[in-house]
């Protein structure tokens, strides 16, 4: 983002502002608005962690799951889950380090 953006320490931005994970914990979304600061928690080893924040008034309702969207999204889950070796259903999502179920893996 911009360096003319504000920059609050971890845990000392104002009221008023929130994360996008704050944000849908209280069931909303920035709803295409800017962002209005950035939030640095500090870290020993890679530099400052940034999160990005958002004003809580101009924020909109999350949009509700559709039956549509909610067939879209179990037909992704089982393609994680479906074992592209034996076409099986693992039960888990296939890890991608293995790129097939564990029975399989180990062959």
């Amino acid at each position: 983002m911009s360096a003319t953006l504000p920059v609050y320490r971890w845990r000392l931005a104002p009221d008023g502002l929130a994360t996008r994970r704050q944000l849908r914990a209280m069931g909303l979304r920035p709803g295409g608005q800017d962002v209005v600061a950035e939030l640095q928690r500090p870290r020993r080893q890679r530099g400052p962690l940034v999160a990005y924040l958002y004003r809580i008034d101009a924020a909109k309702p999350v949009r509700p799951m559709t039956a549509g969207r909610a067939a879209a999204l179990a037909k992704a889950n089982r393609a994680r889950r479906t074992c592209p070796a034996c076409w099986r259903d693992a039960g888990y999502v296939i890890p991608a380090a293995l790129g097939t179920c564990v029975p399989c893996a180990d062959g």
